[in-house]
């Protein structure tokens, strides 16, 4: 048994953000039926080799492709029936696509109660914004979230589509509260989600801390406040550390560096010392860190209970036992390659797992197995 079994997800989404969240709620057992353009279907299935996207791959494991041509009254008419008998609708076009071809929200829970229908934007479904195009990169920037990420002297966009991510997961979290609600009331309702209120909301800490005190965080405000440092051994190596509030880290750190000292020194005694004097302790400390290597500095670091861990990249990041253990890494066969390797989902049910039963359909594979539910062969 799974948690979402039973339950029929359509899918009217590209790219990272809708299908991440109906990915999640694949894994969680429910079936997902992504509805494709008949002219290559979701753009990241071009990200990549002809037989296998690794991008498109990442994001919609667990799901059945049915390709449908929304600019046709048949393929509206297929996805209207379908929708009268889904649990959930994700979409995520720009604001009022779906409503101008007859698939909004407020047309389709007419016929279907109980449907629990997401829809993801760029901006919000209204306001001075809501037609605009709307990209990770551009909510991560809108947010606010961007400026607590890189150096704004000297800015670089990040190696992850963030944003996208977290209003994936905000729409999921959105959805499973919905169908909770129905659970009780009967009814589905619409949730709504966007780039700008996800990101926005990810930011509640740095949001709180500018609200008590009026100043805009930068990148370097938790770095302070949090006592966090990076630093870089003497073969190029870097590593991270955490100290935190426990006086005993900064302890163990003046140990493992051979300066129990600096425990008395002015400058460093107390939390609030050391935050208004980080960067002459992070200078400090840099000096140190670069005489050695890596390995024998977090080894004495662990040793001394002091926080600390190695920057992985993600080659590093596979061959680390501890994630070798937790089976993060799944390899599953492929009709056309023999097999593909994809990240496990980040949390486990001790009653009712996540599976990652399948990986990415082909282009319209599932399209006459669907439609067949609803007495159609094909919908042009």
């Amino acid at each position: 048994m799974r948690a979402l079994d039973g339950i029929i997800v359509l899918e009217f989404a590209n790219y990272v953000s809708g299908p991440y969240a109906g990915m999640m709620l694949a894994d969680l057992g429910a079936e997902v039926i992504k509805i494709e353009s008949p002219d290559g279907g979701d753009p990241f299935r071009g990200w990549g080799a002809a037989d296998y996207s690794a991008t498109f791959g990442s994001v919609n494991r667990n799901k059945k492709s049915v390709v449908l041509d929304l600019k046709s009254p048949d393929g509206l008419a297929a996805a209207r029936a379908l929708a009268a008998d889904a649990d959930v609708l994700i979409e995520n076009y720009r604001a009022g696509t779906m409503d101008r071809l007859g698939l909004g929200y407020e047309a389709l829970s007419a016929g279907n109660k109980r449907l629990v229908y997401a829809s993801i934007t760029g901006f919000g479904s209204s306001g001075p914004y809501a037609e605009r195009a709307g990209y990770d990169t551009v909510g991560q920037a809108m947010s606010g979230l961007l400026s607590v990420l890189t150096d704004l002297s000297n800015p670089q966009p990040m190696g992850i589509s963030l944003s996208d991510h977290l209003t994936g997961m905000m729409a999921a979290y959105g959805i499973l509260g919905a169908l909770m609600a129905r659970e009780r009331t009967g009814r589905g309702q619409r949730v709504e989600t966007s780039l700008l209120a996800a990101s926005i909301a990810f930011l509640g800490e740095n949001a709180a801390r500018f609200f008590e005190t009026g100043k805009t965080p930068s990148r370097e405000t938790r770095t302070r406040s949090a006592q966090v440092y990076a630093f870089v051994d003497a073969i190029g190596k870097s590593f991270v550390v955490h100290l935190s509030s426990p006086a005993k880290f900064w302890r163990g750190l003046t140990e493992v560096v051979a300066h129990p000292e600096w425990q008395e020194d002015p400058r460093f005694k107390t939390k609030r010392d050391r935050q208004e004097n980080y960067r002459v302790l992070h200078g400090l400390l840099t000096e140190i860190f670069r005489c050695q290597e890596r390995d024998h500095w977090l080894e004495l670091l662990r040793q001394h209970d002091v926080p600390s861990a190695p920057i992985y990249t993600l080659d590093e990041v596979f061959a680390d036992p501890q994630v070798q253990h937790l089976g993060l890494k799944r390899e599953l066969p492929h009709p056309k390659i023999g097999h593909v390797s994809l990240i496990g989902g980040g949390v486990s049910l001790s009653e009712t797992p996540t599976e990652i039963r399948t990986v990415a359909p082909e282009h319209g594979q599932h399209t006459a197995e669907i439609l067949a539910r609803i007495g159609k062969t094909k919908a042009k």
